[in-house]
């Protein structure tokens, strides 16, 4: 197998595409290409493709999926995706995340459950509103219905309490207020029968 031409990636300069008997072959790292002399040599074993796929790209990977786990929780998509941008090949990508979920560092059930609990407390919003957010964030829909049914949502309460905290000190009776606090709500996706009896009980 004769490696016949090399590419940097358009998303990710640091990152070569390595092309073998003229069909592309696999991508990795620049400063390994050079590292393990692949530019002088003109033929790569099978063995030689699986080191550099086992002992070089997947763990490479893994390491920038931590990196990126250490700045903030993330969903398997979304870890997904990052290492993508970074110009991981797709096998190499599966077999990381894999390996990052053996080891409890990518748990979509336990992120969705941090994520609903600190948006309640910090940015309250409606169930629809939750549940599209998670859903952004590559969770399936059976685990969003589980996650969001385990926590009572008193959405009503929710509304009221937003919006009194933000428009508390305005005259409600004002026909501009009362549609600035319904776009408000609506935003967060809460339905108009609620909105309605916010604004009557406000």
């Amino acid at each position: 197998m004769v490696i016949t031409s090399t590419m940097k990636q358009k998303n990710n300069p640091d990152m070569l595409r390595i092309y073998i008997d003229n069909a592309y072959a696999f991508s990795m790292p620049e400063e390994e290409y050079y590292r393990m002399n692949l530019y002088e040599r003109a033929e790569l074993t099978q063995e030689d493709i699986d080191t550099i796929r086992e002992e070089i790209n997947i763990k490479l990977a893994k390491q920038r999926g931590l990196r990126l786990l250490a700045v903030k929780d993330r969903s398997e998509h979304e870890i997904r995706e990052r290492l993508k941008r970074l110009g991981f090949d797709m096998d190499v990508i599966e077999d990381a995340i894999l390996q990052l979920k053996s080891m409890g560092y990518i748990n979509d059930s336990l992120y969705a459950h941090k994520y609903v609990s600190e948006r309640l407390k910090l940015k309250p919003k409606s169930k629809k509103a939750l549940a599209y957010e998670l859903q952004k964030k590559g969770i399936g829909s059976e685990l969003i219905d589980e996650v969001i049914s385990e926590f009572e949502l008193d959405e009503h309460s929710i509304a009221f309490r937003i919006a009194k905290k933000k428009f508390g000190k305005y005259d409600v009776s004002d026909p501009k207020v009362q549609q600035k606090i319904i776009s408000f709500l609506a935003f967060r996706g809460f339905s108009y029968e609620i909105i309605r009896t916010v604004l009557d009980q406000m």
